[in-house]
């Protein structure tokens, strides 16, 4: 099963080793989901994650986070957009990650910022679900555990 991860869910991911964001990592660690990754997806990754506030936040030096960093790009499945479509959402970072989504065949869309992707009516994916970490993980022990 491929996803594709709001950035939102990473950085909790490493923030807290307790959580559904923290297994859907995991998940991803071992092979048994497959993250679609494209270059501004980690772009925004690096971005976010190397922050002086990220980094005193997290308790992590530069060189963990790149080390991180080297590990998605090694375990991700790359995927390039040759096309833009832009949903319109608020923030512009959004779309990348729906553009990836729709790129990349994902299953799913996670994100803890679900109220962020509303298209409102002009515009609707079948191809792909928006789904929180919590529901996620709810919906993958349901089915495969």
């Amino acid at each position: 099963m491929r996803v594709t991860v709001d950035t939102n869910v990473i950085y909790q991911a490493l923030r807290d080793n307790r959580g559904a964001s923290f297994y859907i990592l995991s998940l991803i660690e071992i092979g048994k989901i497959e993250l679609a990754l494209s270059t501004p997806a980690f772009m925004e990754y690096s971005d976010v994650l190397l922050r002086e506030k990220s980094l005193k936040d997290l308790q992590f030096k530069k060189n963990e986070i790149n080390l991180f960093l080297d590990f998605i790009s090694h375990i991700a499945t790359p995927f390039s957009i040759s096309y833009l479509m832009r949903p319109n959402l608020e923030d512009e970072n959004d779309n990348m990650f729906v553009e990836l989504a729709f790129a990349s065949a994902s299953r799913y869309l996670i994100t803890s910022n679900v109220k962020d992707f509303n298209f409102g009516n002009n515009l609707r994916f079948d191809s792909f679900k928006i789904i929180t970490p919590t529901d996620f993980v709810k919906m993958w022990r349901k089915a495969y555990e």
